[in-house]
């Protein structure tokens, strides 16, 4: 884990969504929740699975010591506005407000719309962008009591480079449109509302499909910088957006991907 600095998220109310991740890996959503509770903020790790956040939870308790922020275990499936309206619910009886909504979760899907069908396309669609909605409604209100607060949406350069991936894409140029009009609808709350579009960085998730080592390689030489990226890229990336250092940044979308969407797609 990389070394800490100063305690940028002290006194702050979070929900991470995905916290979870597949054995000890280090996925976005783990990493976000890591480095929130480093930075002192109180976390509810939100996963639709309770063992994976589970494991977020026991590697931030073994890893934090009395100045990391508060963690606790929440399991909700966030396309179900019922368990959106329970988890914040539970923010609101634990800790009394929310400050920061990080919105991880997200499946994938290849194939163009005539290899799709219409049900994967409606899931994806409802997992990606619907999810982020939901928690949105409910944590709003909630946000804006407290006089405010940041949200960060995951989306993906898949849709600012299409490739095969139609549904997913897509859908992630939904989360940055949504993103923007979060951010109108609410600046007056004096809520900010931003996205994260990730690379091809490496997880457990991508481990776990069985992903080649030299396909590994190749990803990692397509960015400029010729190196990999992890979720601690994507996790920094959230950290600076939750802060207060972000406090004029609003309806923009943060590319962390070492310069891939600046090269051509390789054919």
């Amino acid at each position: 884990m990389p070394a800490r600095l100063e305690r940028r998220l002290a006194g702050k109310i979070a929900i991470v969504t995905g916290a979870g991740a597949r054995g000890d890996g280090i996925g976005n959503g783990r990493a976000t929740a890591m480095l929130f509770a480093r930075e002192g903020a109180n976390v509810l790790l939100v996963d639709r699975d309770r063992e994976p956040a589970e494991g977020t939870l026991r590697m931030i308790e073994e890893a934090g010591d009395e100045h990391w922020g508060e963690v606790e275990v929440f399991e909700a499936d966030v396309t179900s506005s019922d368990d959106c309206a329970a988890l914040v619910a539970r923010v609101r009886e634990r800790w009394g407000r929310l400050d920061i909504l990080h919105n991880n979760v997200g499946i994938g899907s290849r194939g163009s719309v005539v290899e799709t069908t219409e049900e994967v396309w409606e899931r994806v669609q409802r997992v990606n962008v619907t999810s982020m909605m939901l928690t949105g409604k409910h944590a709003i209100p909630l946000m804006a009591e407290g006089g405010g607060g940041a949200i960060i949406n995951i989306a993906s350069i898949s849709a600012l480079r299409p490739r095969g991936l139609t549904a997913y894409s897509t859908s992630k140029g939904a989360v940055m449109a949504l993103t923007q009009a979060m951010a109108v609808d609410h600046a007056s709350q004096s809520i900010r509302v931003n996205c994260i579009a990730p690379g091809p960085v490496y997880t457990p998730m991508v481990a776990g499909d069985g992903m080649p080592e030299e396909l590994r390689q190749r990803r990692a030489a397509a960015s400029l910088l010729e190196i990999e990226g992890s979720g601690w890229d994507i996790a920094h990336a959230a950290l600076y957006l939750a802060s207060e250092e972000s406090r004029w940044v609003t309806g923009q979308i943060l590319v962390v991907d070492g310069g891939v969407t600046l090269r051509g797609p390789a054919r």
